[in-house]
């Protein structure tokens, strides 16, 4: 039987160049807790690629996870450049809604309406995010009059029309539903509720026949190839391998073919 998930959440944010996304993420990171005390942060933790950092672009849509209120949040940071157009729709597969992150100061840049052209058509849902509105040349009303405008004219539908829009400030780690709201003690609940009330769960059979799609490969020097991918169907336990052809347990001889599990939820 199909049952969605309620402490699951998938999403990809997206926007364009340098309009603070991985900032965003790192804040996220840091107020879930998922770091030790003791622990020594660095900045823009999802631009692992040297070329990345150096540039201060995301190249590699890559994936991280979130606890909040006993929800994991899963998040796909997703390329803000058209040149890496294709991680963005690989990205959009994994997903069941994304944010729509806006500088407040610049507004929606051509990236950002590839992107949201295809989220929308994808039938996603989105959460809108004005950032840096500590700009002093920030113009808020102005810039959530041209995303208005812009899922208009890519055709979204009634609701899609009917976004929440949360208004951040990603440097310092603050959100807020209004902007008359106070953000001297502000932090980023505002913008994990808004994920938990606007984003779907994610639906799927745990008894099923196992379904997963694999959107992305990477490698790591402690676990070898690692698949980046989604479970729609089915259960997935740590530890046990599967034969990726017979749809089995593999022998001994057969753990070239297989995929072997290492970390993972339960499902979605």
């Amino acid at each position: 039987m199909v049952m969605p998930n309620d402490k699951i959440r998938n999403i990809a944010i997206i926007a364009h160049v340098d309009h603070g996304k991985t900032t965003l993420v790192d804040a996220m990171l840091r107020q879930s807790g998922i770091f030790r005390a003791n622990e020594e942060l660095v900045e823009r933790v999802m631009d692992s690629n040297e070329l990345e950092r150096e540039r201060g672009i995301t190249i590699l849509a890559k994936t991280t996870g979130i606890r909040y209120n006993g929800v994991k949040i899963n998040i796909v940071d997703t390329p803000g450049h058209s040149d890496f157009g294709g991680e963005v729709e690989r990205a959009l597969k994994m997903v069941d809604g994304v944010l729509l992150l806006v500088d407040a100061s610049e507004g929606p840049l051509p990236q950002t309406r590839y992107v949201l052209m295809k989220a929308l058509e994808a039938k996603l849902p989105a959460i809108v995010v004005i950032n840096k509105i500590d700009r002093p040349d920030a113009r808020i009303q102005e810039v959530l009059n041209e995303v208005y405008d812009l899922f208009i004219d890519l055709d979204a539908t009634e609701e899609q029309l009917d976004f929440p829009v949360i208004y951040t400030n990603a440097r310092v780690g603050a959100a807020k539903l209004c902007l008359s709201d106070a953000t001297e003690t502000g932090d980023l609940r505002p913008l994990f509720e808004s994920i938990l009330k606007h984003i779907p769960e994610p639906p799927g059979d745990a008894s099923g026949t196992l379904q997963i799609l694999v959107a992305n490969l990477d490698y790591s020097d402690y676990l070898g190839r690692l698949a980046i991918a989604r479970v729609f169907n089915g259960t997935l336990h740590i530890g046990r391998g599967w034969n990726r052809k017979a749809r089995r347990r593999p022998s001994k001889d057969e753990n070239h073919e297989a995929l072997f599990l290492r970390r993972t939820e339960a499902r979605g």
